[in-house]
Parts: structure tokens; sequence; C-alpha cells
């Protein structure tokens, strides 16, 4: 192959990258220009509200509220944040076409009917973390794809490695497992560095370098946004709730169980678990046990460690009670079968009064904003909106790509890889069916397949 047509490079003006490069450029303005200046819930809101008065409130990542506060000092409101995001996800995309030499016709319609999904013409103008985390995460991935398409120029090599690292560092800090992109990042780096000839103590060093430096970024910033977070309970408080639906969870499906440690600790939280938490309890999200003020008062009134103790005791001793209570719970995420609890998709802004008076903002729901809605609901019950669809499309695509092994295919090869693994640590972790909080899977399949369809 010669230089004029080696990765990355093709003749100018090949009607196929145009005409592939065109839609995905008409997508992303169209994303934007329909849902700006964002689509805010009420996670959205509190978090502007955050951003804008520099007090970060840590249940959830602070790095978006300080995002949300850089772009809202430039142009109030919430415009900036979601074209940021749009141009990870989209800018990304655009810069597969430049990956191999040449584009097919059939990447031009992968492309097109990729940019219409309403995981694209929709979610991208969501202001949740779910997005800014995909979006950062696929975006990493296909630089290292660059990055081994390039190998032999130092200069774009080491640039585009650094940026990947970079957003991949941005990843684990707006989601709180976020930390799987950075691990498989390096994977690959290191896949991709020993494809490349590198030697393993070289391929090791670089690994371990960029690794360790992301790693510092992330350390770094999380202890800057720390200072103005509000103090409260933050990670350790969402594994203590965690821990408790389970402890309901495993109560309900087998009445018999012992919670001999919360017997003794705490008996009144022991009998409100067995009644008002049973009564509330659903595998679709945790939101119903607030039903019972005086559950949630006995839960907090008792001790982390023996609300941490019962868990891992049944956990040890009851495996099979633990497997089915996540696996109901894992069912429910992965599948999402009730389209209205789980929260299919989102438009409008809605938000505590208070903050919205604050933010000089109100409740709405604009017609374009209906529009988006009828658009994405059209789809809901249909493979488009089925997470299980896309695990099945990376999963082959995974196939192909580790059976061709080109140095970039690696790079995306892991990205499919680690959308799987994230996925997959929900079976421990996940409280409620959302459809968001899977969205990285669908999109990197969709990536996947687009960057199969150029190559």
């Amino acid at each position: 192959m010669n230089s004029a047509t080696g990765p990355g490079r093709r003749p100018r003006g090949q009607a196929s990258t145009i005409a592939a490069g065109a839609a995905i450029v008409l997508g992303s303005t169209v994303s934007v220009a329909l849902n700006w200046p964002g689509q805010l819930s009420y996670d959205s809101v509190a978090q502007l509200h955050d951003g804008r008065t520099g007090h970060y409130n840590d249940w959830h990542p602070p790095v978006m509220a300080w995002m949300l506060g850089l772009a809202d000092a430039v142009h109030p409101g919430t415009g900036l944040f979601i074209l940021f995001d749009s141009i990870l996800l989209f800018g990304g995309m655009l810069s597969i076409l430049w990956i191999a030499p040449r584009v097919s016709w059939a990447a031009v319609a992968v492309a097109a009917i990729t940019v219409a999904l309403p995981q694209f013409v929709l979610y991208q103008g969501i202001v949740w973390k779910d997005i800014l985390f995909a979006d950062a995460a696929i975006a990493g991935f296909v630089l290292l794809a660059h990055a081994a398409s390039r190998w032999a120029s130092a200069r774009q090599r080491w640039a585009l490695i650094v940026a990947a690292f970079f957003l991949f560092a941005l990843a684990t800090l707006a989601r709180q497992n976020g930390a799987i992109a950075l691990a498989f990042g390096a994977i690959a780096l290191f896949v991709i560095a020993r494809k490349n000839h590198v030697g393993w103590r070289g391929a090791v060093v670089c690994t371990i370098g960029m690794g360790t430096a992301a790693a510092l970024v992330v350390l770094a910033a999380s202890l800057a946004l720390a200072q103005r977070a509000s103090g409260g309970s933050g990670p350790l408080g969402q594994i203590r709730l965690l821990q408790l639906y389970d402890l309901i969870g495993e109560a309900k499906a087998d009445p018999r169980l012992r919670l001999d440690v919360l017997s003794r600790a705490n008996p009144d939280l022991e009998r409100l678990i067995r009644s008002d938490g049973v009564r509330l309890y659903t595998p679709a999200r945790n939101d119903t046990l607030y039903g019972s003020t005086e559950l949630l008062n006995e839960f907090a009134s008792t001790s982390p460690g023996a609300i941490a103790s019962q868990w891992w005791g049944v956990l040890v001793h009851h495996p099979l009670d633990y497997l089915g209570v996540r696996a109901r719970v894992f069912a429910w995420t992965f599948l999402t079968p009730d389209p209205a609890g789980c929260e299919d998709w989102y438009v409008g802004v809605t938000g505590f009064p208070r903050y919205l008076h604050e933010l000089g903002l109100e409740r709405r729901i604009r017609p374009q904003d209906r529009a988006l809605g009828n658009y994405a609901n059209f789809f809901v019950g249909t493979p488009i909106f089925s997470h299980a669809t896309y695990a099945v499309l990376a999963s082959a695509l995974l196939f192909v790509l580790l059976r061709r092994r080109r140095p970039a295919d690696l790079a995306i090869a892991s990205l499919l890889v680690c959308a799987l693994v994230f996925t997959a640590s929900f079976f421990a972790i996940s409280i409620a069916c959302d459809y968001r909080y899977l969205l990285f899977l669908d999109l990197a399949a969709l990536a996947g397949c687009l960057y199969c369809g150029v190559t």
C-alpha cells in the first residue's frame, strides 16, 4: 500500500466519504438545533444549579456540575454543554471516516441510519452524566484507533494517545463505574503497541505511563472538586442504599432469611424491612422505598458497619438469595420491560421550584420537545430501543474485529468489550432500570457498526 492510500488517507473528494460525512454533520446539526438549549430533568437542573453556585452535591459526580458551571458562565444555560457532548460523539463518528483508505457506500447507509436513531437525535440533547460518560469514552477509543492507524508518525501517535487518555479520565470522573473505560483504554493501548511491534517492556512502560497519568488527573480533579462538595455521604451513601435495597429484596424473596446482625443492631429496622420494605420493594427501582419515612429514618440511624456486615453475611452464607435478587434487578435494567417506569426517553425542563426560580428557568415542554418525544416513542418496544439488540450487535462485531485484528480494529474491539463489561457491572450495582444507564452499550455498538462499514 503506498503512502497516498495508507491508513487514514484517501483521494480527496471521494463521493462516498462526502456523503457519509454530510449525513453525520446533518444529524448532529438537527440534534443540537431541536434540543437547544437542552432537555433538563430534576438531576440536570440540580447539577446546573450546583455549577452556577459553585457548591456541588456529591451524590452525583461533581465534574458534571463543574462543567455545567463553566459552560453557563460563558453562555447562560446548558446549550454549550450539549454542544460539547455532541462534538464528542458526532465528531468521533465523523473522524471514523478517515481511519480507512476508502469508505464504502454501505457505510453511507449505516451513517445515515445511525444518526437518525433516538439515541443520537434526542439523547444527545439531554443533560445527563450518562451521556457525557458514553460520549467521552467512545471518543477516547476512536482516538486510539486513529493512533493505531498512524503509529509510524510519533508526533501524531502521541498527540492522539494523550487526547484519548484525557477523555478516559473525563469518562472516569463522569460516572461512578466510569473507571472501566480507563482500564480498557490502557489494555487497548498495550495490545495496539504490541501489534505495532513494540517490545514487551516498551508496551508495558507506555501503558503504565499513560494509565498512571490519567489516574493522577482523575485523583487531582476529584480532590479539587471535593473542596466545593457538600460534604454529604456521596458514594458511600450510595453503597449503603444499594445494600439496604439488596437486603429488602432478599427478605422478600426468602421470608425465612435471618437478619441476625440487624436484629441486634436495630431490631426496628429489621422489622420495617420485613414489613414496609417488603411491601414497597420492586426490582424495577429503589424509589418506591421512599414511601416509608419510618423505614428511611431507621436506616439513617443504623450504623453503616451493621448494614455492611449484614449484607456481606447474606452474600457469603446465602449466595443464591443474593444472586437471585441481583439477577431480577439486572433483568429490569438490561431489558427495561416497562417503558414508562424505566424512562426510555425524556424531554422538557423540570426540577425543584426553588432551583428553577434561581436559575431563571420555567417548567416547559415545547412543541419541538413533544415532536422529539413522539419520535422516540415510535421506537419504544422495538429492537431499536433494546439494549439486548446492541449487546448482540456488539458481540457480532467483536467477533469480526478479533478475527481481522488490524491495529485500529483492536481499539474498536476494546470499545465493544468495554461496553459489554460496563453493562455487566450493573449486575452488581443497579438500583433502577432507567434506559440511560446502559446507553453506552447502544452508542458503542453503533460506532462499531459504522467503523466496520467504513473499513
